[in-house]
């Protein structure tokens, strides 16, 4: 235990060294040991370290010399104030805290979280990873990709990834900067940049492991502490921050303006509160000059003119879109009519009508799926009915939000969802039912909280796991309560729709798609005579040709499929006299 003197001593002398890094060391040639005007390529861009120049002009000329699509950051900008006045147009100051960890005050956690592992990156594939992941979670990608593998042997620079115990995939990235290999610092320092989680991972912990991992490589080492740069609004972030026992230091970075981090330095402008679906949109239309009026952000109406032409929209439904297409997408059991009549594959379905005849149809396939007529975001839906009694609760749950139910075939196979614009298909992804694994401590209820909150911080809130009757019967159906506590390492569907909204996660197989499932969702886009869906099918294999088509979506969230260019096609589709040359 500490004597009420050896705190305030330790303060102080955590103070002094801060200070001394980059607010107190004499500058000027022979003033130190560091090696001057240091710069590490970190393949997104530079990382410069301002504190080892001694001209002002020479940090803000180093990043005017930023080169396309990278994001170059100063960091430890002794005097932001005189950087930014040399270029005020050019450069501004970047709104993120710098937090420290003294590593000698650093203690690793009673227990290891399971169903994954923390390792050096040490292939090709997993570069290749990272970039997935940072272009999932809107980050700027190394270029080339392979740079991370290129440099894994770099002693400047540390790349640690998660990866997924069962399937072998890389979850999540962390790259570390020793700053004593980078330019002889003599306070033993170390860094922290772009932490990065699969927003799909089902594992609670990948983030706080490999903080950890980083913080006990440096330790090793010999490093004294490991600094990082975190957005000021970054709530979650911080919180994981401050529980591992960073804290706040005076340091600044600077940035060059640019369009990767516009949103940074001219604020909020109309239209910040569009969900990440509209806001696709927006985004791409402002980008080709197009005027954007925000008409309700809540519910996401904007409109969008162009040589006198403008067209109105909410997300990826727009004027171009028919009464009669909406209504056809609007009711399932007018959709499936429409593709069975296409002779396009659909399954058997009828609607619900008195006890006896929905039991009589139970018997005959099985398997149900109980939904309302009309309905989005999977609202109401019961997937893989089996028994009498599961089926009547599911169509009084139904029949709580719409007065016509659909009891539908239950068809086993991969969720599909293909985009399909302007008759031809831009992007296919398999959704996935939201999952939880246990760790041997937490309960499943507690364990689905958490997996919501990052499903929400990943989607920007779209996505959240409802804690409700369905996800209790499904439970039950894997032998689970919601207090039980789940052995570490099991893997527990919580839900039995893959919908996005209701926790699903959402990965990207447009490159394996088989020919004639796009074929048939272009045929079905035609049959309906809809400029945007999205078609959920259900399918065995997405390189196999079989498949049923179960719903059409005339409001399909295009900003799920990033990086295709849904919202290119969308924008090309409104305005095509926009459409870049070459």
């Amino acid at each position: 235990m500490q004597t009420s003197t050896d705190g305030p001593q330790r303060i102080e002398r955590r103070e002094a060294l801060t200070l001394r890094n980059w607010g107190d060391r004499p500058v000027g040639p022979g003033a130190g040991r560091l090696r001057p005007d240091v710069a590490v390529d970190c393949g997104w861009g530079r990382l410069i370290f301002a504190h080892t120049f001694t001209d002002h002009r020479a940090i803000a000329d180093l990043l005017l010399a930023e080169t396309r699509d990278t994001r170059d950051i100063a960091f430890y900008v002794r005097d932001p104030h005189v950087v930014l006045a040399l270029e005020p147009q050019q450069l501004f100051l970047d709104p993120s805290h710098t937090y420290r960890l003294w590593l000698s005050t650093y203690r690793p956690p009673a227990a290891r979280p399971g169903g994954f592992v923390v390792r050096r990156l040490q292939t090709e594939p997993d570069a290749a990873a990272v970039n997935r992941i940072y272009g999932e979670r809107g980050m700027v990608k190394t270029r080339p990709e392979s740079f991370p593998w290129d440099h894994r042997t770099f002693r400047q620079l540390t790349y640690l990834v998660a990866e997924d115990a069962a399937s072998g995939a890389v979850i999540g990235t962390v790259t570390g900067i020793d700053h004593v290999e980078a330019f002889d610092d003599p306070d033993q320092g170390s860094s922290l940049w772009c932490l990065a989680v699969d927003p799909q991972a089902p594992q609670p912990g990948v983030g706080e492991a490999l903080v950890r991992h980083l913080a006990e490589h440096y330790l090793t080492r010999g490093r004294a502490f490991m600094d990082l740069s975190v957005l000021h609004d970054n709530t979650q972030a911080i919180a994981l921050y401050e529980k591992l026992g960073f804290q706040r230091v005076p340091a600044f970075c600077v940035k060059r303006k640019n369009p990767i981090n516009e949103k940074l330095f001219i604020g909020q402008s109309d239209g910040g509160d569009l969900n990440p679906y509209a806001a696709i949109i927006v985004k791409e239309a402002r980008r080709r000059g197009i005027a954007v009026e925000v008409i309700d952000a809540e519910h996401a109406f904007v409109a969008l003119s162009l040589g006198g032409r403008t067209i109105r929209c909410r997300e990826s439904l727009s004027e171009l879109t028919s009464g009669v297409a909406f209504s056809i997408c609007d009711d399932k059991a007018v959709t499936r009519r429409f593709m069975r009549d296409a002779g396009l594959s659909v399954p058997d379905q009828q609607e619900a009508g008195t006890q006896k005849d929905n039991h009589a149809f139970l018997k005959r396939l099985g398997r149900l799926v109980v939904k309302p007529a009309h309905g989005e975001q999977g609202r109401a839906v019961t997937v893989d009915v089996r028994t009498q009694q599961a089926l009547d609760a599911a169509v009084k749950r139904a029949w709580l939000l719409d007065d016509r139910v659909l009891l539908e075939e239950y068809v086993e196979g991969k969720d599909l969802r293909l985009i399909v614009i302007d008759t031809q298909l831009v992007a296919a992804a398999v959704r996935r039912p939201p999952v939880i694994t246990g760790t041997g401590r937490h309960t499943v209820h507690k364990l689905i909280e958490k997996q919501s909150r990052r499903r929400a911080a990943a989607t920007g809130g779209e996505s959240r796991i409802p804690i409700d009757e369905e996800t209790e019967r499904v439970l039950r159906q894997a032998g689970h309560g919601l207090e039980d506590v789940l052995p570490a390492g099991e893997t527990v569907a919580v839900r039995k729709t893959a919908n996005l909204h209701t926790g699903g996660t959402i990965h990207d197989v447009t490159p394996q798609l088989h020919p004639a499932l796009a074929a048939a969702a272009e045929a079905a886009a035609r049959v309906i005579d809809i400029p945007v869906v999205g078609l959920d099918f259900i399918v065995p294999a997405v390189d196999g040709p079989d498949y049923v088509i179960v719903e059409a979506n005339e409001r399909p969230g295009l900003a799920n499929h990033e990086p295709h260019p849904t919202a290119e096609r969308f924008i090309d589709l409104l305005f095509p006299q926009s459409i870049p040359i070459g």
